[in-house]
């Protein structure tokens, strides 16, 4: 998830470099959402690694 992220920032800086302020903007979101959404998935795999299996 993190590696997607990354990999539309990376878009979204190119893009804005050479003008595309609409694809970048784009870009932007899609790694913001991504990021957010690796972080919340994060968090419930390492709560949910913490319980005992049940008997």
């Amino acid at each position: 998830m993190f590696g997607w992220a990354i990999t539309f920032l990376i878009i979204a800086i190119v893009a804005a470099l050479f003008g595309f302020s609409g694809i970048a903007g784009v870009a932007t979101n899609i790694a913001w959402i991504l990021f957010v959404v690796g972080l919340v998935l994060a968090v419930v795999f390492l709560v949910m690694g913490r319980r005992r299996p049940p008997l």
